[in-house]
């Protein structure tokens, strides 16, 4: 299981580098569109520090193993963070990454909740949680 954890946890890990390369470079224009129009920030500015993040967040996973569990929920957290900007991108019928169709969109929204329990499971963390649970 544990060998299967650190492979789920890489490939989380790489697909954050790559997502934050895209906010950087060649997808800025289909995150530009996500975000939120109430959102109080640049919205360019958004864009670059979300992908900033999500490269720090992706290396991370793959490179600091001793501090998975923290790590794990931090991403779950940043994952949660950003459903807003899903959900504006739903709402308002924004088309980004091929999303065209409500039902494309909604899909995604479903596949969020998975980003997160992938966070949390790869990491070992939600592991931690319900052992100091049982501990407590």
């Amino acid at each position: 299981m544990s060998f299967l954890r650190t492979i789920a946890r890489w490939l989380l890990g790489v697909g954050l580098v790559f997502a934050g390369v895209g906010h950087l470079t060649f997808a800025r224009d289909s995150f530009v569109a996500q975000v939120p129009h109430w959102l109080p920030l640049p919205t360019d500015f958004v864009v670059l520090a979300s992908g900033v993040v999500e490269i720090a967040l992706g290396l991370s996973l793959i490179l600091l193993a001793r501090y998975r569990v923290w790590i794990g929920w931090i991403v779950a957290a940043f994952f949660v963070a950003v459903f807003p900007g899903n959900i504006a991108q739903f709402v308002s019928g924004t088309d980004a990454f091929g999303l065209d169709t409500d039902l494309a969109r909604g899909i995604r929204l479903l596949f969020q909740p998975v980003l997160v329990i992938w966070a949390l499971w790869s990491t070992g963390a939600w592991k931690a949680w319900r052992d100091h649970r049982r501990r407590a």
